[in-house]
């Protein structure tokens, strides 16, 4: 009983955590609570995935919410770039997922979060994008927007560019979704950044308003064959909300460039042990 109690707080203390960096860095709790459930509590991966699918739509909802109250969230990019991220989501659960192992799933995992850390690193000190013009279609879609930053204390007006490389990278982060049950974050705040030249809060408000899509898109196909377990669900749910609003204030009076030099650390630590562990040579 004083077992199962323990391991209980123990999952409800990752998932929380998972709920603060998630809503913080627009990468989705998975990006924690993934490797803690398989690293170190020894819980397989693919259950380890379907409870994270569950949390991602819960973080979705706690922190994206709060972000589109406060004018963050770029709702007209979302819902643009949702259409092939949904598709890619459903392709990478119903297909791909059973052609992977769990060795493939950790390997693919850690390759993922490392190859997000090149462009964090090729802006660690910026602020905000300069010299930043709409393109053709987000001059066609109104793309472009403001928020109020409370960090800088003065409004942030930015441009949109690079609409087509960004559709193509989103489709990409749908599969990788449905795989990995992260809402494959780190995808979207790459083509959100990289390609499409938006402000990271921007980036991070808007991956969390669409993170929660592309999870429920895959949701289904884990809880069909069994892979969301209410034992685990339940307190790695409840919790990753609870962090969720607690990063959600955060993230607000924290600067950018904070904001990558933090998960830069994050992601490459944790990227690094997926792959190890994936290769045999993990703790």
């Amino acid at each position: 009983m004083i077992h199962s109690i323990v391991w209980l707080l123990e999952v409800a203390a990752a998932s929380f955590a998972g709920g603060v960096v998630g809503s913080i860095s627009g990468l989705g709790g998975g990006i924690v609570i993934v490797p803690v459930l398989t690293l170190f509590m020894r819980i397989p991966i693919q259950k380890a995935i379907g409870a994270s699918i569950v949390s991602v739509i819960a973080v979705s909802s706690g922190a994206g919410s709060v972000y589109v109250k406060d004018k963050i969230t770029n709702i007209r990019i979302a819902m643009f770039l949702e259409l092939s991220t949904a598709t890619g989501a459903i392709l990478g659960a119903a297909v791909l997922s059973r052609y992977l192992s769990g060795p493939g799933l950790s390997i693919l995992f850690g390759l993922t979060l490392l190859a997000s850390l090149v462009p964090i690193l090729a802006n660690i000190g910026e602020e905000l994008p300069e010299g930043v013009r709409n393109d053709r279609l987000a001059e066609r879609l109104r793309l472009n927007g403001s928020y109020y930053d409370h960090r800088l204390k003065r409004e942030v007006h930015y441009q949109v560019t690079g609409i087509p490389q960004a559709m193509g990278l989103m489709g990409a982060a749908g599969i990788i979704s449905g795989l990995l049950g992260i809402g494959a974050g780190v995808v979207k705040v790459l083509a959100h950044e990289v390609y499409m030249k938006v402000p990271t809060k921007v980036s991070t408000a808007t991956s969390n308003f669409m993170i929660g899509v592309t999870a429920a898109s895959a949701a289904g196909v884990y809880l069909r064959r069994g892979l969301v377990l209410p034992y685990l669900v339940a307190p790695v749910a409840l919790s990753v909300l609870a962090g969720a609003f607690l990063g959600t204030k955060l993230m607000e009076r924290m600067s950018n460039a904070r904001i990558r030099q933090i998960f830069a650390v994050a992601l490459g630590v944790i990227g690094a042990e997926m792959l190890l562990r994936g290769l045999g040579a993990g703790l």
